[in-house]
């Protein structure tokens, strides 16, 4: 899992530092962001101390009209050892006694310009993405038309020459060898590329070749929702490959069930046409439109009128 500091969301999101200088390095564990507003009446009970804490005009307000003790009090509790900050939104003015309190312990006392919600949404963004579950596959992930295929298969195969003729084709490379996966949500896998080898493709008897350099900024993308999966596999004469398309695969990644068709390599293919039709068809039954249950269902309805003019013939 990522290591996420204070320091990261004052870079990130521009935050002005306002006390507590010292605990910038504090860690954060959570993605969860925490509105302190029962807190601020003197229940601390179930007081989410580990998550930053978030001050917006209600809470601010409430507080305003607290005791000068009250004020005190309440600041001095927010700010344990291990909150990782506190941000105040919109720009407001910070009460002195919160001030004293964060830069007594150490707390990082954070303000954005910003609306509570607008801040909200996207430093939870940020930290979920931070700490979303992480994988690498060995593989190749272009973008077809608009989804990411996740090309995969043996060592020698031919998945890094099937992406090569699919960026000739005006497709775009994610990532090849490598693709670096994260589970963003409960059922959404984005994956990228590694830093040492993005944008490059690797060509067997060719070496490696900068994607980008080659055919342009448009040609490449740095990461990708993983839709697709095509598993690409040497001609075995003795097993049965699905001809109608009616079976459905997937292959479990992470937490997440990604369709999989299974595709056999043998000289002559033009796998990168094969592949690009694949993708198109896969929009289309996301749109509703199968091609395999219509001929399985012309099927069924040739074959019951076939049976119905066999009755009528053997009663005549």
């Amino acid at each position: 899992m990522a290591k996420v500091r204070t320091q990261d969301l004052l870079n990130r999101f521009k935050l002005e530092l306002i006390a507590g200088n010292e605990g910038v390095h504090r860690e954060i564990f959570m993605s969860e962001v925490s509105r302190p507003g029962i807190e601020l009446t003197g229940y601390f009970k179930y007081y989410p101390k580990d998550r930053l804490q978030l001050l917006g005009k209600t809470e601010l307000s409430y507080f305003s009209e607290l005791t000068k003790e009250e004020k005190r009090d309440r600041s001095y509790k927010l700010c344990t050892d291990i909150t990782p900050g506190i941000v105040v939104t919109r720009d407001m003015d910070v009460p002195e006694e919160l001030v004293e309190a964060c830069e007594n312990s150490g707390v990082p006392l954070m303000r954005s310009p910003f609306k509570t919600t607008r801040v909200i949404s996207r430093i939870t963004n940020f930290l979920e993405a931070k700490f979303a579950p992480f994988t690498a596959v060995h593989g190749v992930l272009v973008d077809i038309y608009g989804i990411g295929v996740l090309i995969t298969g043996q060592s020698g195969v031919g998945k890094s020459e099937t992406a090569l003729e699919l960026v000739k084709r005006g497709h775009r490379l994610v990532a090849d060898d490598s693709v670096e996966i994260r589970q963003e949500d409960y059922d959404r896998l984005i994956g990228s590329s590694p830093p040492l080898i993005e944008h490059l493709l690797e060509i067997r008897g060719l070496g490696i070749i900068n994607v980008m350099t080659l055919f342009g900024a448009g040609s490449v993308r740095s990461h990708k929702r993983i839709s697709l999966v095509i598993n690409l596999e040497i001609w075995d004469q003795k097993k049965q490959y699905d001809r109608l398309g009616l079976e459905e695969e997937t292959m479990p990644v992470i937490d997440v069930k990604i369709p999989k068709i299974t595709l056999p390599v043998r000289p002559g293919r033009n796998l990168a046409v094969i592949i690009e039709v694949a993708a198109m068809n896969f929009r289309l039954k996301r749109m509703g439109v199968n091609a395999a249950e219509e001929f399985s269902q012309r099927l069924s309805k040739m074959i019951q009128h076939g049976e119905r003019e066999e009755e009528e013939f053997d009663l005549d």
